[in-house]
């Protein structure tokens, strides 16, 4: 502003321009505004368009890069929950598994256990008929011993067995 005041004081000094600088000056005015002031303006005018449409192109990719992190998120989403799926149905495969394997343990553990009773009562009947037979033949050799002859053995089994099985019950 001091700058402007400053050019008008010294203009005032200088005194009224002559005819001819106003007529150079009318004529530089004309052609400036005639050639020069058009080109200006349309440079203006095509740099505006040229950064509406750098904008434009940049707002497009901003909505493009949007979608593509939006949809990258989206996938991130969908395998994080595919793989708590995966993580699910393995470890649910593995509790059931485990269970199978529990449970045909336990069915063997049953079986031998079972097959193992069966043998000792096969074992203990077995011992039980081994020890009758040999306190029959003891008996009756301490009959025969007691009676001085020798009886039928035959009879003399039956007659024992009878006896034992009459104790017994």
């Amino acid at each position: 502003m001091m700058l402007l005041q400053e050019v008008a004081e010294h203009a005032a000094e200088a005194g009224p321009a002559s005819p001819f600088e106003v007529i150079i000056f009318a004529i530089l005015l004309f052609l400036l505004w005639k050639f020069a002031w058009p080109q200006i303006l349309k440079a203006t005018v095509d740099r505006e368009e040229k950064i509406k449409a750098q904008l434009a192109e940049a707002e497009r990719m901003n909505g493009e890069a949007k979608a593509a992190l939006s949809a990258a998120e989206k996938h991130r989403v969908d395998a994080q929950h595919e793989a708590q799926h995966l993580l699910a149905e393995a470890k649910a495969a593995v509790d059931k598994e485990r269970a199978s394997a529990v449970e045909k343990i336990k069915a063997d553990q049953d079986a031998l256990l079972e097959r193992t009773r069966h043998e000792i009562a096969s074992e203990r009947d077995k011992a039980i008929s081994d020890l009758r037979r040999e306190a029959v033949d003891l008996a009756l050799g301490a009959a025969a011993k007691v009676i001085g002859q020798r009886l039928d053995s035959e009879t003399d089994k039956k007659i024992v067995l009878d006896y034992l099985a009459r104790v017994e019950h």
